[in-house]
């Protein structure tokens, strides 16, 4: 069974913009107020994004997740939930196991949900919490193609990323990979070139 931590890592900041339009001004202060008050929980399943290295064998494991210290190390100021609900590499992931991560976000008590996935299958999970129709619920699955562990990793500004995501934008599920953010079922992995990338209208 996963675990879970409530961690506070401090409220967001607002910084008052002169020379707006009304509109546009009401708009923003909507969005800041919305921010202002948002808890984020953060869905833990694994994925190259916490895979350690062993020098010994060669090979890549999991020990625990690194999403705390990720947390501190972008000096995130968000009150953020995190939940361990499974640490396994993602081509391991079945459809039990895919059920199981539906129905931890469709029990989270927060609109904001960020789910941390190895990228080989992140769309088939997408695609099941896409399918599932979680209303009130923004959902921001992001990986890493290099783990954490390694230092170079491309993890720490995915995660950054996935959590301004899924504080701005409205209800559904989402990929947010590399900068970029892809509706769930619109999206796709593209191995030769190493990105997640819109699929092509034929």
């Amino acid at each position: 069974m996963g675990s879970r931590a409530d961690v506070r890592f401090g409220r967001a900041e607002c910084i008052s913009v002169s020379g707006l339009h009304p509109s546009l001004f009401a708009l923003r202060s909507e969005i800041a107020a919305r921010v202002a008050l948002m808890n984020v929980h953060i869905l833990v399943t694994g994925g190259t994004f916490d895979k350690e290295y062993d020098e010994l064998t060669g090979r890549l494991f999991f020990r625990d997740t690194h999403v705390p210290e990720m947390l501190r190390r972008g000096r995130c100021r968000l009150t953020v939930t995190i939940e361990t609900v499974m640490m396994v590499d993602s081509l391991e992931l079945d459809e039990g196991g895919r059920a199981e991560i539906v129905s931890r976000a469709r029990a989270c008590g927060h609109g904001a949900i960020v789910i941390t996935h190895g990228t080989d299958t992140l769309c088939e999970t997408a695609q099941a919490l896409g399918r599932a129709a979680l209303p009130e619920k923004t959902i921001v699955l992001t990986g890493a193609m290099v783990p954490y562990a390694f230092g170079s990793s491309d993890g720490l500004f995915n995660l950054g990323s996935a959590l301004s995501f899924a504080q701005v934008l409205p209800p559904g599920v989402y990929i947010a990979m590399n900068g970029q953010y892809f509706d769930w079922n619109n999206v796709r992995k593209n191995r030769d070139a190493g990105c997640f990338e819109t699929i092509p209208q034929l």
